[in-house]
């Protein structure tokens, strides 16, 4: 393959050397450097790739891509790129033949509700009978195949080797989470949606780590929708108006309040023996009685906006209602217990918005009590802990804090921020560091009635500590200990 058939889309600056020049891959970790490759550098926060182009030359790689001129021999094709994460997201599309326009792409953005919203867009093509692809948070599922990922949108090129292989195993639809940082980033630059959802936008992602600021993390996450060519929104977002102002996509609208174009009310909660869920009609552009296997409110807006854009695709009514019906998705409001003495609920809720949503679902069950094991993760925002504190203490009858991924900071420093939360409310709570034990003594003291929340990691299997992670999976102690305790 000639250089100059991967720039076709590519602003770019030709330093020295040929577009003839044959290439056969893309890398941008220096270790990966051979010949035939073009290494792309990057400037992150901690390391410059440019200053790894002497061993990348030794390899072999005859192309570089740059940001800024460097030096190199005569025979080595030298590109200059304003930026190099751009540069790689437009190249990796080229090297594997732009695998998502041989696809319907469904890019789904929020605050909260984005895994719970691709499953079910997935769980209904699927029950249609029409192979999709997935990837988020939970991972990359390509038909029988999971793949798991580090970031909620991997790195571009990861991204585009997994659209590769889902056209190759035969996918129609690719429905992916986008979250902001994938904008951020330049991991999406390039990829165009037929289809976007924004569920939501909340004060979350912001510090040192993340976003600087709620402006920020807005620019960001709207830009799905200059990037798709339509768009469902949720009317209801308090910041609706600044969510679609600049938008190039066809908005369409989605609601439980006012007039939208997808609209739902008639909301009902379930809760038997064998089903713990809500119901609801649908009205505007797609009108149906609807019943969906996760319990909440906030589910019948994701529900909603998960049958509104698969209303685009003709399918049978019948397959979208049993999908939704049975959906289950592993971390979201994953029930892994239930006996006529409590329910086990596990959810990924690891901010205050998402947190007092789901306890505030909860409660519409009416649960004698309701008991949340949280922590908060080290290394990020330390507001996120007190705002959880609070909600707990408010609307937990026993909160039961814990570890979570405490990375580099003292799991004791992380829980007393939370304490100042907890006593906003006066809210009653006992202290567990170790989230196993947290776990056990929410089950062993657990009372006729009662459900537990256990939240923060869903889907997660390890815990991070000082750098090291360490299997741990929260569904997997809840059936451990239920078995220990004879339950």
């Amino acid at each position: 393959m000639k250089l100059k058939s991967w720039l076709k889309e590519l602003p770019y600056t030709l330093l020295q050397g040929s577009l003839e020049t044959e290439v056969d891959e893309v890398v941008y970790d220096s270790r990966k450097a051979a010949p035939g490759t073009v290494f792309v550098c990057m400037r992150g926060a901690n390391v410059d790739s440019h200053t790894f182009i002497p061993d990348v030359v030794e390899k072999g790689a005859p192309v570089l891509v740059v940001e800024h001129p460097v030096e190199a021999p005569e025979n080595v094709t030298v590109i200059q790129v304003e930026n190099g994460r751009n540069a790689l997201s437009l190249l990796s599309a080229a090297r594997f033949d732009y695998p998502a326009r041989k696809m319907t792409a469904i890019g789904v953005t929020g605050t909260k509700g984005k895994t719970t919203t691709t499953y079910m867009i997935k769980a209904i093509l699927e029950a249609a009978g029409q192979k999709t692809g997935l990837i988020g948070t939970n991972g990359a599922v390509i038909g029988e195949n999971h793949y798991p990922t580090k970031n909620t949108t991997p790195e571009s090129y990861i991204l585009q080797e997994y659209f590769a292989k889902m056209v190759e195993a035969g996918c129609r639809y690719i429905v992916m989470e986008v979250s902001s940082q994938s904008y951020l980033m330049h991991r999406v630059d390039g990829l165009f949606f037929d289809y976007g959802i924004f569920l939501n936008i909340s004060n979350d992602h912001i510090g040192p780590n993340e976003h600087a600021s709620f402006e920020e993390y807005l620019y960001y996450k709207k830009q799905l929708l200059k990037n798709c060519r339509t768009a469902l929104v949720n009317r209801d977002d308090p910041h609706f108006d600044a969510i679609v102002e600049g938008a190039t996509a066809e908005i369409l609208t989605f609601s439980l309040e006012q007039a939208a174009d997808f609209t739902a009310d008639d909301i009902h909660y379930v809760r038997e023996h064998d089903f713990v869920g809500v119901e609801f009609q649908t009205h505007g552009r797609y009108e149906s009685d609807l019943r969906v296997g996760i319990p909440g409110k906030f589910n019948v807006d994701n529900a909603l906006a998960a049958a509104g854009v698969c209303s685009f695709f003709d399918l049978p009514k019948e397959k979208v209602c049993h999908a939704l019906e049975h959906i289950q998705v592993d971390g979201r409001m994953e029930i892994v217990y239930k006996s006529a003495k409590c329910t086990v609920i596990v959810d990924y809720a690891h901010n205050a918005v998402s947190m007092e949503s789901l306890l505030l679902t909860l409660r519409d069950y009416k649960p004698k009590r309701l008991v949340c094991v949280f922590g908060c993760g080290g290394n990020r925002a330390r507001d996120r802990r007190y705002s959880m504190g609070e909600i707990g203490g408010k609307l937990a009858d026993l909160s039961i804090i814990t570890a979570d991924n405490s990375r580099f900071e003292k799991v004791e420093d992380i829980l007393a921020d939370i304490k100042v939360g907890l006593a906003k409310n006066d809210g009653k709570y006992v202290e567990i560091p170790d989230r196993r034990e947290a776990i056990e003594y929410s089950l062993s003291h657990a009372e006729d009635g009662d459900i537990i929340a256990i939240i923060g990691k869903g889907h997660e299997d390890y815990q991070e500590i000082e750098g090291v992670r360490y299997h741990f999976l929260d569904r997997e102690v809840v059936q451990e200990t239920v078995k220990k305790l004879h339950m």
